[in-house]
């Protein structure tokens, strides 16, 4: 690999050209905001073997947040947060997603991170997408051992109508289940290898489960990536508010559900908006310095707390880099930092490309 090669910059023209159905586009272009509010909430399950052994836990976090763009008004979207970590064969693991998804389900940006401490060498790999003018730029960071590997590729966005990301699907299914109603749907999405193909969804119909002592009706979902290898499904079902009770890989040994009933989410009315009033000073001394200092400190409180509200991939982020860091325990806790935060840099150079590992990251 030679350090000065430039970017290696790929638009497929070989690639089969792919559409989503007409269904699909117009139901991602006419989804309420009603409707996604009812889908903000955090969700835990625990992986399991056939056997019933626990192998790690599974967390999808989705809230509202705003989308910084350079020259352009913050765009209000979703955040979508997940997180995968466990042993896998005797493998310890860890795959995250942060992602701004928009109220049209559109993929504004999203970073994906797989971590496999195996005995040999470990296997590092990160997949960010990011619109940028009219094109979806996908830069792929592989690192397994001491060997360092990237890859660009680029689609137009005109070519990307009725596209899902991993981290859109989530939220989609949030939706669907809520419906109970699906359509034939034809969508686009990628594959493990990041290549284009379609996506399904059918639905598996009512079934009852026990949660503790509750029994409860969910609702099932299956999931169909058809990759040009071999087609991917999954199969989840869903409570009726759109929490995900159970998830399987069709072919694998693996399971993920959750372990407790969880709260529903309802229908709310919104709060009032609060009002804030000056607390009263003493004037006893200095009453003009004082009041200038509580002005000024309510007034970078607010700016802070406005930041952070808006911002919650702040917390996000730093608690992603801090699992890392346990996990991998660098000498060099500086250069480290800089290899995790290189793929959000806008000022990335890229260099060779190299096949994604296959193996163990795709039971997940």
């Amino acid at each position: 690999m030679s350090a000065g090669c430039p970017p290696v910059l790929q638009t497929p023209e070989s690639m089969k050209a792919l559409s989503a159905s007409r269904e699909a586009v117009e139901f991602m272009s006419n989804v309420g905001m009603e409707e996604l509010n009812l889908c903000l909430f955090t969700e835990s399950l625990e992986t399991v073997s056939d056997s019933g052994k626990s192998l790690g836990s599974f967390t999808v976090t989705v809230q509202s947040a705003y989308y910084e763009q350079e020259g352009k008004e913050d765009e209000k979207c979703f955040l979508v947060d997940t997180c995968c970590h466990g042993v896998l064969d005797d493998v310890p693991y860890r795959t995250s997603t942060i992602a701004y998804i928009s109220p049209q389900m559109e993929t504004l940006e999203q970073h994906h991170h797989e971590y496999f401490k195996m005995k040999a060498q470990c296997l590092d790999i990160k997949i960010h997408m990011k619109r940028q003018d009219d094109k979806m730029v996908i830069n792929k960071f592989i690192t397994q051992g001491q060997q360092v590997q990237e890859e660009t590729v680029s689609h137009d966005l005109s070519s990307l109508t009725g596209f899902i990301s991993e981290a859109s699907n989530l939220l989609i299914m949030r939706l669907l289940a809520r419906r109970k109603n699906i359509e034939n749907m034809d969508f686009l999405a990628f594959d493990a290898d990041t290549k284009l193909c379609t996506l399904t969804y059918r639905q598996l119909g009512f079934r009852y489960q026990v949660i503790g002592k509750t029994t409860v009706e969910v609702y099932g979902l299956e999931r169909t990536i058809h990759s040009e290898d071999i087609p991917t499904t999954w199969q989840c079902y869903f409570l009726p508010d759109g929490h995900l009770f159970s998830r399987v890989q069709v072919g694998t040994d693996i399971t993920m559900k959750i372990t407790q009933m969880p709260i529903l989410s309802e229908p709310e009315e919104e709060d009032p908006k609060p009002v804030f009033e000056q607390k009263a000073l003493n004037f006893e001394e200095d009453a003009q310095l004082l009041s200038e200092f509580q002005d000024r400190k309510e007034e970078l409180i607010s700016e802070h707390e406005t930041y952070l509200r808006r911002h919650p991939e702040i917390k996000i982020l730093l608690g992603d880099f801090m699992q890392f860091l346990l996990l991998r325990k660098p000498d060099d806790i500086i250069a480290f930092a800089a290899d995790f935060f290189h793929p959000f840099s806008p000022a990335q150079e890229h260099r060779d490309t190299f096949p994604i590992f296959q193996g163990c990251r795709h039971k997940l």
